[in-house]
Protein backbone atom coordinates (compact mmCIF):
# COMPACT_ATOMS: atom_id res chain seq x y z
CA UNK A 1 0.00 0.00 0.00
CA UNK A 2 1.47 3.34 -1.11
CA UNK A 3 0.46 6.78 0.49
CA UNK A 4 -1.91 8.58 -1.23
CA UNK A 5 0.04 12.66 -1.14
CA UNK A 6 -1.92 15.73 -1.56
CA UNK A 7 -2.35 17.69 -4.35
CA UNK A 8 -0.95 21.06 -2.02
CA UNK A 9 2.52 20.38 -0.66
CA UNK A 10 3.38 22.13 2.83
CA UNK A 11 6.03 22.29 4.63
CA UNK A 12 6.88 19.46 7.02
CA UNK A 13 4.35 16.87 5.38
CA UNK A 14 4.01 13.52 7.65
CA UNK A 15 4.05 11.05 3.84
CA UNK A 16 6.86 8.78 5.53
CA UNK A 17 5.45 8.76 8.85
CA UNK A 18 1.25 8.36 7.88
CA UNK A 19 1.27 4.99 8.55
CA UNK A 20 2.88 4.44 11.71
CA UNK A 21 0.36 7.70 13.12
CA UNK A 22 -2.68 5.66 11.21
CA UNK A 23 -2.00 1.97 13.04
CA UNK A 24 -1.94 3.97 16.26
CA UNK A 25 -5.23 5.94 16.24
CA UNK A 26 -8.31 4.53 17.62
CA UNK A 27 -10.97 6.60 16.07
CA UNK A 28 -14.86 5.11 17.00
CA UNK A 29 -17.53 3.79 14.30
CA UNK A 30 -19.44 6.92 15.09
CA UNK A 31 -16.44 9.64 15.88
CA UNK A 32 -15.61 12.51 14.04
CA UNK A 33 -11.62 12.76 12.64
CA UNK A 34 -10.28 16.26 13.55
CA UNK A 35 -7.14 17.93 12.38
CA UNK A 36 -7.19 21.40 14.16
CA UNK A 37 -3.47 21.67 11.74
CA UNK A 38 -4.55 20.36 8.64
CA UNK A 39 -2.14 21.53 6.49
CA UNK A 40 -1.40 19.05 3.51
CA UNK A 41 -4.08 17.03 4.91
CA UNK A 42 -1.98 14.06 4.06
CA UNK A 43 -2.87 11.72 7.28
CA UNK A 44 -6.36 12.27 7.46
CA UNK A 45 -6.62 11.64 3.43
CA UNK A 46 -5.30 8.24 4.02
CA UNK A 47 -7.02 7.27 7.11
CA UNK A 48 -10.04 7.88 4.98
CA UNK A 49 -12.65 8.36 8.09
CA UNK A 50 -16.61 8.27 7.73
CA UNK A 51 -16.43 11.84 9.13
CA UNK A 52 -14.11 14.29 9.27
CA UNK A 53 -13.20 18.15 9.90
CA UNK A 54 -10.24 19.52 8.53
CA UNK A 55 -9.21 23.04 10.11
CA UNK A 56 -6.74 25.07 9.23
CA UNK A 57 -6.11 29.15 10.00
CA UNK A 58 -4.85 29.41 6.11
CA UNK A 59 -7.95 30.24 4.25
CA UNK A 60 -5.99 29.05 0.73
CA UNK A 61 -5.40 25.75 1.92
CA UNK A 62 -9.71 25.58 3.05
CA UNK A 63 -10.46 27.34 -0.07
CA UNK A 64 -8.91 25.36 -2.49
CA UNK A 65 -10.17 22.38 -1.25
CA UNK A 66 -13.87 23.76 -0.52
CA UNK A 67 -13.35 24.39 -4.50
CA UNK A 68 -12.82 20.36 -4.81
CA UNK A 69 -15.87 20.06 -2.66
CA UNK A 70 -18.33 22.21 -4.51
CA UNK A 71 -16.98 20.81 -7.94
CA UNK A 72 -14.89 24.54 -8.81
CA UNK A 73 -12.24 22.72 -9.13
CA UNK A 74 -11.79 18.79 -10.89
CA UNK A 75 -9.18 16.81 -12.27
CA UNK A 76 -9.93 17.54 -15.67
CA UNK A 77 -10.30 21.85 -14.84
CA UNK A 78 -7.02 21.64 -12.96
CA UNK A 79 -5.20 19.86 -15.99
CA UNK A 80 -6.42 22.40 -18.62
CA UNK A 81 -5.49 25.30 -16.30
CA UNK A 82 -2.30 23.49 -15.53
CA UNK A 83 -1.33 22.59 -19.41
CA UNK A 84 -2.11 26.91 -20.23
CA UNK A 85 -0.43 28.31 -17.26
CA UNK A 86 2.23 25.87 -17.60
CA UNK A 87 3.12 26.48 -21.24
CA UNK A 88 3.22 30.14 -20.44
CA UNK A 89 5.41 29.68 -17.98
CA UNK A 90 7.65 27.89 -19.88
CA UNK A 91 7.70 30.77 -22.21
CA UNK A 92 7.70 33.80 -20.41
CA UNK A 93 9.69 31.98 -17.25
CA UNK A 94 9.87 33.57 -14.06
CA UNK A 95 7.73 37.08 -15.50
CA UNK A 96 4.69 34.94 -15.77
CA UNK A 97 5.30 33.87 -12.36
CA UNK A 98 5.29 36.51 -10.51
CA UNK A 99 2.32 37.82 -12.78
CA UNK A 100 0.16 34.63 -11.01
CA UNK A 101 1.30 35.70 -7.94
CA UNK A 102 0.23 38.98 -8.07
CA UNK A 103 -2.86 37.54 -9.36
CA UNK A 104 -3.45 35.23 -6.61
CA UNK A 105 -3.07 38.45 -3.77
CA UNK A 106 -5.66 40.65 -5.36
CA UNK A 107 -8.12 37.36 -6.17
CA UNK A 108 -7.21 34.85 -4.37
CA UNK A 109 -8.00 32.05 -6.89
CA UNK A 110 -7.78 28.38 -5.14
CA UNK A 111 -6.58 27.34 -9.20
CA UNK A 112 -3.76 30.39 -9.21
CA UNK A 113 -2.72 28.72 -5.73
CA UNK A 114 -1.55 25.12 -6.69
CA UNK A 115 -0.02 26.58 -9.79
CA UNK A 116 2.12 28.99 -7.57
CA UNK A 117 2.36 25.78 -4.65
CA UNK A 118 3.78 24.09 -7.57
CA UNK A 119 6.22 26.39 -9.45
CA UNK A 120 7.39 28.39 -6.23
CA UNK A 121 10.89 27.70 -4.69
CA UNK A 122 11.04 24.33 -2.66
CA UNK A 123 7.22 23.86 -2.58
CA UNK A 124 6.97 26.44 0.25
CA UNK A 125 3.89 27.75 1.34
CA UNK A 126 4.54 31.16 3.08
CA UNK A 127 2.80 34.21 3.82
CA UNK A 128 3.62 37.60 4.97
CA UNK A 129 2.09 40.42 7.30
CA UNK A 130 -0.46 41.27 4.57
CA UNK A 131 -1.39 37.67 4.10
CA UNK A 132 -0.14 38.02 0.82
CA UNK A 133 2.43 35.10 -1.08
CA UNK A 134 5.64 35.65 -1.12
CA UNK A 135 7.95 32.70 -1.83
CA UNK A 136 10.23 33.52 -5.24
CA UNK A 137 10.02 31.35 -7.93
CA UNK A 138 11.58 27.91 -8.23
CA UNK A 139 13.84 28.24 -11.32
CA UNK A 140 11.87 25.85 -13.33
CA UNK A 141 10.12 27.02 -16.13
CA UNK A 142 9.70 23.67 -17.60
CA UNK A 143 7.71 22.48 -13.98
CA UNK A 144 4.69 21.84 -15.94
CA UNK A 145 5.68 18.63 -17.80
CA UNK A 146 2.67 16.45 -19.45
CA UNK A 147 3.46 13.42 -16.45
CA UNK A 148 3.68 16.25 -13.90
CA UNK A 149 -0.01 17.36 -14.48
CA UNK A 150 -1.65 14.32 -14.50
CA UNK A 151 -0.10 13.46 -11.19
CA UNK A 152 -1.33 16.20 -10.23
CA UNK A 153 -4.95 15.89 -11.89
CA UNK A 154 -4.76 12.10 -10.14
CA UNK A 155 -3.80 13.38 -6.95
CA UNK A 156 -7.23 16.10 -7.18
CA UNK A 157 -9.01 13.07 -8.54
CA UNK A 158 -8.57 10.86 -5.25
CA UNK A 159 -9.78 13.94 -2.77
CA UNK A 160 -12.60 14.35 -5.41
CA UNK A 161 -13.47 10.46 -4.97
CA UNK A 162 -13.33 10.50 -1.08
CA UNK A 163 -15.77 13.33 -1.09
CA UNK A 164 -18.19 11.13 -2.99
CA UNK A 165 -18.22 8.47 -0.39
CA UNK A 166 -17.00 10.26 3.46
CA UNK A 167 -18.71 13.38 5.25
CA UNK A 168 -15.25 15.99 5.08
CA UNK A 169 -16.11 19.37 5.72
CA UNK A 170 -13.08 22.18 5.67
CA UNK A 171 -13.62 25.01 8.18
CA UNK A 172 -10.73 27.90 8.33
CA UNK A 173 -10.62 28.03 12.37
CA UNK A 174 -7.80 28.20 15.06
CA UNK A 175 -6.67 25.03 16.89
CA UNK A 176 -8.54 26.30 20.28
CA UNK A 177 -12.17 26.62 18.76
CA UNK A 178 -11.53 23.21 16.81
CA UNK A 179 -10.27 21.24 19.81
CA UNK A 180 -12.78 22.43 21.87
CA UNK A 181 -15.48 20.99 19.50
CA UNK A 182 -14.60 17.57 20.11
CA UNK A 183 -16.63 14.93 21.94
CA UNK A 184 -15.75 11.61 23.73
CA UNK A 185 -16.21 9.40 20.53
CA UNK A 186 -13.94 11.50 18.45
CA UNK A 187 -10.16 12.01 17.14
CA UNK A 188 -8.14 14.30 17.22
CA UNK A 189 -4.88 14.51 15.43
CA UNK A 190 -2.58 17.20 15.78
CA UNK A 191 0.34 18.08 13.45
CA UNK A 192 0.92 21.35 14.77
CA UNK A 193 4.18 24.11 13.70
CA UNK A 194 7.73 23.05 15.62
CA UNK A 195 8.48 25.77 18.08
CA UNK A 196 11.24 27.94 17.01
CA UNK A 197 11.38 26.90 13.42
CA UNK A 198 10.25 29.85 10.81
CA UNK A 199 6.79 29.00 9.90
CA UNK A 200 4.54 31.84 7.46
CA UNK A 201 2.23 34.69 8.89
CA UNK A 202 -0.48 32.35 8.78
CA UNK A 203 0.93 29.81 11.15
CA UNK A 204 3.01 31.54 13.46
CA UNK A 205 3.82 29.94 16.27
CA UNK A 206 5.17 30.52 19.75
CA UNK A 207 5.78 29.26 23.24
CA UNK A 208 2.81 30.87 24.76
CA UNK A 209 1.02 28.44 21.46
CA UNK A 210 2.58 25.11 22.54
CA UNK A 211 1.73 25.90 26.38
CA UNK A 212 -2.45 26.50 25.16
CA UNK A 213 -1.96 23.53 22.82
CA UNK A 214 -1.20 20.71 25.35
CA UNK A 215 -3.28 22.78 28.09
CA UNK A 216 -6.11 22.05 25.86
CA UNK A 217 -5.39 18.31 24.68
CA UNK A 218 -4.93 17.68 28.65
CA UNK A 219 -8.47 18.48 29.29
CA UNK A 220 -10.18 17.00 25.87
CA UNK A 221 -12.74 14.25 26.40
CA UNK A 222 -11.42 12.83 22.97
CA UNK A 223 -8.51 10.61 22.21
CA UNK A 224 -5.74 12.36 20.53
CA UNK A 225 -2.50 12.07 18.64
CA UNK A 226 -0.13 14.67 17.99
CA UNK A 227 2.96 14.55 15.76
CA UNK A 228 6.51 16.13 16.41
CA UNK A 229 10.20 15.69 16.77
CA UNK A 230 11.82 14.69 19.99
CA UNK A 231 15.70 15.13 19.05
CA UNK A 232 18.49 15.00 15.90
CA UNK A 233 21.92 14.39 16.72
CA UNK A 234 22.05 18.63 17.52
CA UNK A 235 19.59 19.12 20.01
CA UNK A 236 16.21 17.75 22.19
CA UNK A 237 12.93 19.12 21.48
CA UNK A 238 12.70 21.16 24.93
CA UNK A 239 8.52 21.86 24.27
CA UNK A 240 7.99 17.84 24.43
CA UNK A 241 9.86 17.42 27.69
CA UNK A 242 8.55 20.27 29.01
CA UNK A 243 4.25 19.50 28.29
CA UNK A 244 4.31 15.86 27.61
CA UNK A 245 5.42 14.37 30.68
CA UNK A 246 1.37 13.40 31.49
CA UNK A 247 1.31 11.36 28.35
CA UNK A 248 2.80 8.31 26.02
CA UNK A 249 5.40 8.91 23.73
CA UNK A 250 6.40 6.76 21.00
CA UNK A 251 9.91 7.67 19.18
CA UNK A 252 10.58 6.28 15.54
CA UNK A 253 13.73 6.97 13.48
CA UNK A 254 14.00 8.16 10.35
CA UNK A 255 16.67 9.14 8.02
CA UNK A 256 16.67 12.63 5.85
CA UNK A 257 18.90 14.08 3.32
CA UNK A 258 20.51 17.68 3.43
CA UNK A 259 22.89 16.96 -0.05
CA UNK A 260 23.89 14.15 -2.15
CA UNK A 261 26.71 12.82 -0.24
CA UNK A 262 26.31 9.54 1.92
CA UNK A 263 27.22 11.56 4.78
CA UNK A 264 24.32 14.05 4.88
CA UNK A 265 22.11 11.38 5.19
CA UNK A 266 21.31 12.25 9.03
CA UNK A 267 19.11 10.69 11.28
CA UNK A 268 16.14 12.47 13.14
CA UNK A 269 14.42 10.89 15.94
CA UNK A 270 10.08 11.08 15.46
CA UNK A 271 7.78 11.44 18.38
CA UNK A 272 3.75 11.05 18.53
CA UNK A 273 1.90 12.15 21.97
CA UNK A 274 -1.30 9.90 22.85
CA UNK A 275 -3.36 10.18 25.79
CA UNK A 276 -4.22 6.36 25.58
CA UNK A 277 -2.23 3.47 25.80
CA UNK A 278 -2.02 1.84 22.16
CA UNK A 279 -2.68 -1.82 21.89
CA UNK A 280 -1.04 -4.81 20.59
CA UNK A 281 -3.11 -6.73 18.31
CA UNK A 282 -3.83 -10.28 20.64
CA UNK A 283 -5.08 -12.48 17.48
CA UNK A 284 -2.06 -13.69 16.53
CA UNK A 285 -0.10 -16.63 17.88
CA UNK A 286 2.56 -15.93 21.06
CA UNK A 287 5.60 -15.78 19.17
CA UNK A 288 4.32 -13.60 16.93
CA UNK A 289 3.07 -11.74 19.71
CA UNK A 290 6.35 -11.17 21.39
CA UNK A 291 8.67 -10.94 18.45
CA UNK A 292 5.96 -7.48 17.65
CA UNK A 293 6.11 -6.78 21.55
CA UNK A 294 10.12 -6.54 21.61
CA UNK A 295 9.71 -4.35 18.26
CA UNK A 296 7.51 -2.38 19.67
CA UNK A 297 8.93 -1.46 22.66
CA UNK A 298 12.31 -0.10 21.51
CA UNK A 299 10.19 3.06 19.93
CA UNK A 300 8.16 3.02 23.16
CA UNK A 301 8.06 5.25 25.95
CA UNK A 302 5.77 6.30 28.69
CA UNK A 303 6.67 9.29 30.57
CA UNK A 304 4.09 8.32 33.07
CA UNK A 305 0.49 7.03 33.28
CA UNK A 306 -1.55 8.15 31.07
CA UNK A 307 -5.09 8.50 30.93
CA UNK A 308 -6.78 5.38 29.10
Amino acid sequence: MTVKVPPLKCQGIKTKLVFWIKDHAILEKDGTWIEPFMGSGVVGFNVRPNRAIFSDVNPHIINFYNAIKSGEIDSSIAREYLEKEGALLQRKGEDHYYEVRERFNKKNSPLDMLFLNRACFNGVMRFNRKGEFNVPFGHKPERFAKAYITKIANQIKYITQALSQYDWKFVCSDFKTTIASASPSDFIYCDPPYAGRHVDYFNSWSEENEQELYGLLKVTPAKFILSTWHSNQYRKNEALEKYSSQFTVLTREHFYHVGASEKNRNPMLEAIVLNYNPMIPVKMDSEKQLALFENFKEGYVVLSSPRK
